[in-house]
C-alpha cells in the first residue's frame, strides 16, 4: 500500500474521544512490549508518529492513526508486562470490551505477538476477543530479526501449538521483513483485496 498520509488523529479511553467519521478500523492489539508503535511506524515509514517507549504499558490510551483519509490504525492498550496494580489491567481489559461494543466500524484486527515468547493464557484471551465480537484478523510474529530462518520454524511450530494461529506474518521493524505481508493482511481485512491474494 502506497501511503501518501499518515496522522495521529486521537487518543481515547471512551467512547466520546473516539474519531466520528465512521472509517473502519484495523485494530492492532497484544502484550505491552511486543512492538506496536515500532510496526506502525515501520508500516508507514515514519519514525514517531507512533511513540515507542523502553517502559512497558505505557501507552494507556486507544491511539487511532488516520492512513490516507481512508481507514485507522488503532492502537489499543497493551497489557501483561506493566509493573501495575491489577485494578488497572482490569481497567484497560473494560476499555477495550468498551471499544469492540461500541465502536460500530473495526473491520478487522492484528493480534501482535513477540516470536520469542511462549504464548500463555492472556495471549488466548486475545483470540478470545475477536471471537466474541466477530472480528477477522491475522497474527503477526514480531522481533524476527532475533531469529534464523530454523529457528523461526521453530518457534512458528511452538506457538501454533498454543494457539489458534493459521498462517502468520513474520515482521521485523529493524529490516522491514514483512511488511509487505502486513499491508496485504490489512487490505484483505478491509475487503480491498480478495482474501486468496
Amino acid at each position: 500500500m502506497k501511503i501518501k498520509k499518515a496522522e495521529f488523529a486521537a487518543c481515547a479511553v471512551s467512547p466520546d474521544g473516539y474519531p466520528k467519521d465512521n472509517l473502519p478500523d484495523i485494530v492492532l492489539i497484544g502484550k505491552s512490549n511486543v512492538g506496536k508503535s515500532s510496526l506502525i511506524n515501520r508500516l508507514i515509514n515514519r519514525k514517531g508518529l507512533a511513540k515507542t517507549s523502553s517502559t512497558p504499558g505505557k501507552t494507556r490510551t486507544i491511539n487511532f492513526y488516520k492512513i490516507n483519509e481512508s481507514f485507522y490504525l488503532v492502537d489499543l492498550p497493551g497489557y501483561g508486562y506493566a509493573k501495575v496494580p491489577q485494578s488497572e489491567r482490569r481497567s484497560w481489559k473494560s476499555m477495550i470490551d468498551e471499544y469492540f461494543e461500541e465502536r460500530g466500524s473495526v473491520a478487522g484486527g492484528l493480534v501482535i505477538l513477540d516470536i520469542r515468547r511462549d504464548p500463555g493464557e492472556a495471549e488466548l484471551s486475545l483470540y478470545e476477543w475477536f471471537d466474541k465480537y466477530g472480528v477477522g484478523l491475522t497474527t503477526v510474529l514480531t522481533k524476527a530479526d532475533k531469529f534464523s530462518a530454523n529457528k523461526r520454524f521453530s518457534r512458528i511450530s511452538s506457538i501454533r501449538k498454543a494457539l489458534p494461529v493459521d498462517d502468520p506474518v513474520i515482521f521485523s521493524a529493524v529490516s522491514g521483513d514483512g511488511k509487505d505481508e502486513v499491508w496485504k493482511s490489512i487490505g484483505r481485512l478491509l475487503g480491498v483485496l480478495p482474501q486468496g491474494s
